[in-house]
Formats: C-alpha cells, structure tokens, sequence
C-alpha cells in the first residue's frame, strides 16, 4: 500500500529537529530576545503550537509571553514582538493582523513582527519584519505534522530547552508499534500541563482532522473537573508529559485505557500523528483529504 503525504512527512521529523536545532543560533536576531514583551500567534495547529512556546518562553523566566488565535488578537496592548507562525505564508488572519501591525504601529505600539514560515515564496516574505524559513519541513499534506513541530523545536533550541534526547525519542516513537487495540477505542482525551497542554490540543486536533475521531483535550489537573466522566470502557486518556498524582489509577477505575507518556512531549505528539493515521486507515479515511479542510485558509473579501 503507497504511504499517504502525512505519513512521509511524519517520519522527516526527527531530521527536521536536528537541523532547526542546530540553526537556532543563525536566527537569534530575529527572534524574541531576553526580556521582551512577546504575543506569539497562529491558526489552528500553529495556534497550539504557539500556546506551547508561550508556555516555555515564560516558564524559562525570559519575559511575559501571550499566544493568541491570530484573529484574536488584542491589538489595544503593547508587545515588544510579535511572532506569527504560518506553514502556508498565506493565511488571511495571519496577513492581516501582520499588515495592520505595519501599517498601523501605533495599534502595537511599534512591535516587531517575526514570521515562520515553510514556503518563501509567499506574501509573508514583505508583511513581516524578519522571517525564518523553514523550507525543509514544508509538507504537501493539508494535515500538519513535520512543519509545526520543527518550527517549536527551534524556539525551545532558541530558548536553551532542545534536550538532545528529544531526537532520539522522536525516532522510538516512530520504530516503536502502537499499543494493540488503541485503534479501536471510541473516544480520546488528551491531557497536558504547561506548555504541554498546546501540545495536548494540537493531538486532540490532529485525530479530528485525519481521523474523524471524538477527541478532546484538557489540562490535566482540570481532567477531573468534569471531563472524566465521559471516560469508560473503549475510551483513552493520553498524557503527554508527567501525569498528577494519582491520576492514572483514576483512569483505570473508570475502565478507561491510560497511556502514560514516557518519551519527551513533543515525541510523544509524534506518536498520537501516528495513531491518527492509524486510525484513519481503520475507518477507511484519507488522511490526505481530510474532509471541508484546505492547506491553506484564504478568506475572500
């Protein structure tokens, strides 16, 4: 059977890190420095991807640092930079939060924009100050996988927080199977803390999109706040990163699947691109052709 474009992609990211890690110091002007006000911004997978690098930049006590849908953001505030992450360079909120920074400073107070992008070919190139192309984690896939987790590499490598061991447990989440019948549970819950719970979205979004799955995703503390009680026999809850305390053996009373996350969390979200594909081709899916999505959000006037 021929591998779909997610697949393919999927599988680059282990090399895609090591190159946007050992990069990292050629971008440093670029990207937002020790004590800056930042707002960093996206759409969809991006927006998750942000939510995590916000989550970093500010636990690593680098400065305040805010992530926004990019048709949310709040232009009435004062940021240092703005840092848009856009595969496409296309998007239309993205563009035009961009063009309105430009042309109207004032709205930011004169904020620096940076972009990162994977195609250098697209209006991004003029709409933002500086940009960072990473052209080699470009997919043809409308399911992002390779390009949003290489631009989050280089932002931890960028703040000092790559461990190399992130790598290598990219690659064991590729080599290692799945955990038998997780296919064919009927839900999924994936759970996160700090800056794992963007990644803890981006996983819920990526079985939506590739998989037609009812998955949700929570902070992890916030799990028994309610969400819980969905959680049955044929269901599955994902921790990515280090679970609360007693945590897992509530899962596992309710009948629950728990699926500890045990390799670096951003390893761990290559195991859930896996599943969806998996997933997918269980219920007879294209994860290619992911149903009313495009690669690109282009809103005419």
């Amino acid at each position: 059977m021929t591998a779909t474009h997610v697949e393919d992609e999927l599988t680059g990211q282990p090399a895609c890190w090591e190159r946007a890690a050992s990069q990292a110091a050629d971008h440093v002007r670029a990207l937002p420095q020790p004590g800056e006000r930042v707002a960093i911004v996206g759409c969809g997978t991006s927006y998750f991807m942000a939510q995590a690098a916000a989550a970093l930049r500010e636990g690593a006590g680098q400065g305040e640092t805010d992530a926004f849908a990019a048709s949310e953001f709040p232009h009435g505030r004062a940021y240092d930079r703005i840092v848009a992450l856009t595969r496409s360079g296309t998007t239309t909120e993205v563009l035009d939060l961009l063009h309105r920074v430009k042309d109207r400073p004032d709205s930011a107070t004169g904020a620096r924009t940076t972009a990162l992008t994977a195609d250098p070919g697209t209006p991004v190139m003029t709409a933002a100050d500086d940009v960072v192309v990473l052209d080699y984690a470009d997919e043809r896939s409308v399911v992002q996988t390779r390009f949003a987790t290489t631009a989050l590499t280089l932002l931890r490598a960028h703040l000092g927080l790559h461990p190399e061991s992130a790598v290598a447990d990219a690659r064991t989440a590729l080599d290692e199977p799945l955990p038998e019948g997780l296919v064919d549970c009927t839900q999924f819950t994936f759970l996160g803390r700090g800056w794992t719970v963007g990644l803890a979205n981006e996983a819920g979004l990526k079985m939506r999109e590739a998989a037609l799955a009812w998955t949700e995703a929570y902070p992890a503390m916030e799990y028994r706040h309610g969400p819980i009680s969905i959680t049955t026999s044929g269901t599955a809850t994902w921790m990515l990163g280090a679970a609360p305390d007693g945590l897992a053996e509530q899962v596992r009373e309710t009948g629950g699947r728990w699926i500890a996350g045990g390799l670096d969390p951003l390893a761990e979200l290559v195991r859930v691109q896996r599943l969806a594909v998996a997933v997918a081709a269980a219920r007879g899916l294209d994860p290619d052709r992911p149903r009313h999505l495009t690669r690109s959000v282009i809103l005419t006037p």
